[in-house]
């Protein structure tokens, strides 16, 4: 059993989770700005349901973070998945924006930044989401807080890469300069988030889960504390093309400098843009990546260590 935990003030453990958590039971930690702001209704609410689902078919405890009226609860119910996908108003929550939140009771959806610090917090070692943020296109020094956040928080992420929308080879480098490590799972290129491939090699290729973590066992022993990014290709059967990809962002991308778009407005735009101009075969390969993340995160967690036997960082 672990003891000793404390939650920082105005955090919240789900019966669920409290109980996961009490006896070291293996957690997969899931966002929700995927819920608040990634996907339209009733998508949000089905897709979240189903990455929960998938986690618990292996066993696994799942725990979708958000803040709601001011607390940051790990683990929410069916009903509280429903507000966040269908209440307007609702924010996207990084670390930063945790002390308004809290002072402010206001409710949000965590970012993929947002939910490592909580996360973090909970005990949680392992975290799947659909795709990081990462260095803009336009302009390049607009970069998403998720990757300073993935440089000093020890979790396993598990992810399809960054997302397609972004200057994915300005990411890697940002990563690489980060010291964050980036591991290739069953593949030997960086997925595109919607793609499989790329022309962007991977570090590190790994087969299994148990090579995930045995890397990520040696870089925390060695006193390294960024999280270890696990690249996942989207499955086969919801892929995109590269070229049809690559003209729908170009045509997003333009409309999104037309309408002068900045900050948290432009990637929301630019994904449902996107949807729209691949005849929403991208927003399948959103919904299909999502699922399967989740998928892989749970047999990650599930021949890990229990947590009171594993390094504590």
């Amino acid at each position: 059993m672990v003891t000793g935990f404390d939650l920082p003030p105005h955090f919240q453990l789900s019966p669920e989770v409290a109980r996961a958590r009490e006896f070291g039971a293996p957690l997969v930690a899931l966002e929700s700005a995927v819920i608040t702001h990634g996907l339209p209704y009733p998508e949000n609410v089905h897709t979240a349901q189903d990455m929960e689902a998938e986690v618990r078919k292996l066993g696994i405890t799942p725990a979708t973070v958000a803040v709601l009226d001011g607390v940051v609860r790990i683990g929410v119910g069916q009903g509280e998945l429903e507000r966040l996908a269908t209440e307007r108003g609702l924010r996207k929550v990084s670390p930063r924006d945790l002390p308004r939140m809290i002072l402010g009771k206001e409710s949000g959806g965590t970012t993929v930044a947002g939910t490592l610090f909580a996360a973090h917090a909970a005990g949680i070692k392992v975290f799947a989401t659909g795709g990081i943020g990462g260095v803009h296109r336009d302009p390049r020094w607009d970069v998403s807080a998720d990757l300073p956040q993935l440089a000093k928080t020890p979790l396993v992420v598990v992810c399809s890469g960054a997302k397609a929308i972004l200057d994915v080879p300005g990411t890697l480098e940002y990563l690489e300069t980060l010291g964050v490590p980036v591991l290739g799972y069953q593949t030997d290129t960086f997925p595109l988030f919607y793609t499989r491939t790329s022309r962007l090699p991977v570090p590190v290729r790994v087969e299994t889960p148990a090579e995930v973590i045995g890397y990520a066992q040696a870089h925390w022993a060695l006193g390294l504390e960024s999280a270890v990014l696990v690249a996942v290709p989207p499955p086969f059967e919801v892929a995109l093309p590269e070229e049809q990809l690559a003209e729908a962002i170009r045509q997003a991308l333009d409309e999104a400098r037309q309408e002068r778009l900045r900050g948290q407005q432009v990637t929301p735009f630019l994904l449902g843009r996107v949807s729209e101009l691949t005849g929403r075969a991208s927003l399948r390969a959103n919904l299909g990546l999502l699922r399967n993340n989740a998928r892989v995160a749970a047999e990650i967690a599930r021949a890990m260590p229990l947590a009171s036997k594993f390094k504590q960082i």
